[in-house]
C-alpha cells in the first residue's frame, strides 16, 4: 500500500452521535491527512455516505436503526475482505436495537469475529499518557472476557481462554504495535488476587498457571496493576473482566482511548463511548475519541503495508 490507508468508516446507530462525530472528524485535518475515509451508512443522516446501506427516517422504529447499522458493519467488513479498504472505524452502536433489527450478537467485537471466523480480542488503547517530563506511555487493556454477567466470568474464565488471548495480544502487539518483545501482565480477578485463597481460589488455580503457561507477569491486583502499567513497567494488562478493565482505561483517557479489535485480518477501531442518545442531535459532541481511532486505525495500516 502508498500514500494513505482507504478506511470505511460505519456511522452506528443513526439515532447517536455517530453521524455527528463522523461529520466532524472529516473537519480535521490530522484525520483526513491520515487516511482517505469512505463512509458506510444510511441516507438522510447529516453527513452524506459513500456507500448507502439504506435510508433513516427521522420517527422511525429503532429497530430501524439497528438494522441499518447491522448493515453497514456488514458492508464495510466485505469492502475489508475484497480490499478496497484497508481497516475499519466504527462509530457506536446500541447493542439492544442492533438485536431488535435482526442481529444477534452483545457488540461489535462479537459480530466483527463472526463475519470474519476469527478469534479475536477487545482492547482499549489511551491515546499517550504523562509519566514524567520526557517518558509518555500508554495504557493498553486487553479483555479476556467481555459482554457477559458477572456471575459467569468464575466458569468462563479458564487457562485455555487466558492462553488464547495472551496469543491474540502478544502477536497484535508485535505486528500492529511494533512492540518485539512486548511486557504483559495479568490483572487478578479477586480483591488482593485472592490474598492466597481468602477470598477466592481462581487466582492461584487458575490465573497463576495460565499466567506461567502464557509467560507473562501476574495475577497482580486490579488496584496497582494498572497504575504500573501507566508507569511502564507493562505494554498491556488482559483484564479478567470488562468493567474492572473498562473502568481502568476510562478513568485514566476516557474521551481519548480507542477500542482495537485484535485478531481480524484487519485492523478495526471504535470511540471510547456509546451512542450518546441524551445529546443526539444538539451539535455538541466531542469526536475526539473517534478522531484518535481514524489515527491508529491508519498508523496499523501503515505499519503493516510496510
Amino acid at each position: 500500500m502508498t500514500g494513505r490507508p482507504r478506511l470505511a468508516v460505519t456511522l452506528g446507530d443513526p439515532r447517536g452521535i455517530g453521524p455527528e462525530i463522523v461529520a466532524k472528524t472529516l473537519r480535521d485535518a490530522r484525520a483526513t491527512s491520515a487516511a482517505d475515509l469512505i463512509l458506510v451508512g444510511p441516507a438522510g443522516v447529516e453527513v452524506e455516505v459513500q456507500e448507502s446501506v439504506g435510508a433513516w427516517r427521522s420517527g422511525d422504529d429503532p429497530s430501524c436503526a439497528g438494522q441499518l447499522a447491522g448493515r453497514a458493519i456488514e458492508r464495510a467488513v466485505e469492502m475489508a475482505k475484497h480490499g478496497e479498504v484497508a481497516g475499519i472505524v466504527t462509530a457506536p452502536i446500541d447493542k439492544s436495537v442492533l438485536l431488535s433489527g435482526g442481529y444477534d450478537y452483545p457488540g461489535h467485537t462479537e459480530m466483527l469475529a463472526a463475519l470474519t471466523g476469527t478469534r479475536v480480542a477487545m482492547m482499549l488503547t489511551s491515546a499517550e499518557q504523562p509519566r514524567g517530563p520526557t517518558s509518555p506511555v500508554a495504557l493498553r487493556v486487553v479483555l479476556a472476557t467481555t459482554h457477559i454477567p458477572l456471575r459467569d466470568v468464575a466458569t468462563t474464565l479458564t487457562r485455555q481462554r487466558i492462553m488464547e488471548i495472551t496469543s491474540t495480544t502478544r502477536a497484535a502487539l508485535q505486528d500492529w504495535f511494533g512492540l518485539p518483545s512486548p511486557r504483559i501482565a495479568l490483572c487478578a480477578m479477586n480483591p488482593h488476587a485472592g490474598d492466597r485463597g481468602r477470598f477466592g481460589a481462581e487466582d492461584d488455580d487458575v490465573l497463576a498457571p495460565a499466567a506461567r503457561d502464557a509467560r507473562i507477569a501476574g495475577p497482580f491486583p486490579a488496584d496497582t496493576v494498572f497504575v504500573r502499567a501507566m508507569r511502564g513497567e507493562f505494554d498491556a494488562v488482559i483484564a479478567p473482566y470488562h468493567d474492572v478493565g473498562m473502568t481502568a482505561i476510562k478513568v485514566a483517557a476516557f474521551g481519548h482511548a480507542v477500542n482495537v479489535t485484535l485478531g481480524l485480518p484487519f485492523p478495526r477501531t471504535s470511540p471510547d463511548h456509546g451512542t450518546a442518545l441524551d445529546i443526539a442531535g444538539k451539535g455538541i459532541a466531542d469526536p475526539s475519541s473517534m478522531i484518535e481511532a481514524v489515527l491508529v486505525c491508519a498508523a496499523i495500516c501503515a505499519r503493516t503495508s510496510r
